[in-house]
């Protein structure tokens, strides 16, 4: 169920037809996507502070997303199609490719469906880049995931994305948001001299935000 590339894209419907966007979302839009040759699975995420909504697909390749069969899915929408995506703000979208995947001992792909995924999205010049991916891979996610409820920490580098410039989205896949989050081991990873040093530079400023899980897991229909 996970692929190499991943598109990860957000949306907010009006409260007044929350139910209806949920509907058309389950039953027509993400349907059609995981019907694409080359799409593993989906999975769907909601911000428990505000009626905003993230789908994470898995996706086997960045070549699937240059496909006749996805253009068209995304160039032909039905009317109601049109009309919702019309109709939402805070949209949202990114493709990355994965970099790193670094897990707890024995966790297995499974940890994709954990009740939370914390994103932390960065915009690293690119003479920055080894040391960040250094930093992250070999210090940072290993002092994070000493924590229990941390799980996984997925690592992307992004190719394609809107409406910020990102270049770099780490996905944390948690089993308690705030248990993590308020953990000693995150304390601890936050105060190395190895970050404070990053953290002086003013492109450490990113954006960070906690999902929590939404339905279940769908599966490519043609996986």
């Amino acid at each position: 169920m996970k692929g190499a590339t991943i598109l990860f894209t957000e949306m907010s419907p009006d409260m007044d037809w929350e139910d209806d966007f949920n509907h058309w979302y389950d039953t027509h839009h993400i349907l059609n996507r995981t019907r694409v040759d080359g799409f593993v699975s989906a999975q769907r995420y909601r911000d428990p502070d505000r009626p905003t909504y993230l789908a994470i697909y898995e996706i086997a390749s960045e070549e699937v997303l240059d496909s006749v069969e996805y253009n068209k899915v995304r160039a032909q929408p039905n009317a109601q199609t049109a009309w919702m995506l019309s109709n939402v703000q805070n949209y949202s979208r990114y493709v990355g490719n994965e970099i790193s995947d670094t897990r707890q001992d024995g966790v297995t792909d499974d940890v994709l469906d954990e009740a939370f995924v914390y994103a932390v999205f960065f915009s690293v010049p690119d003479d920055r880049a080894e040391e960040f991916n250094k930093w992250y891979d070999e210090e940072h996610s290993p002092m994070l995931l000493k924590c229990p409820e941390w799980k996984a920490v997925r690592r992307f580098e992004i190719f394609e994305g809107d409406p910020q410039p990102w270049t770099h989205l780490a996905l944390h896949y948690l089993s308690d948001a705030e248990a993590a989050l308020s953990s000693e081991a995150r304390e601890a990873a936050r105060d190395t001299d190895w970050r404070k040093k990053l953290s002086e530079e003013p492109w450490f400023q990113g954006s960070n935000h906690v999902y929590e899980i939404f339905g279940d897991r769908f599966l490519g229909q043609n996986d």
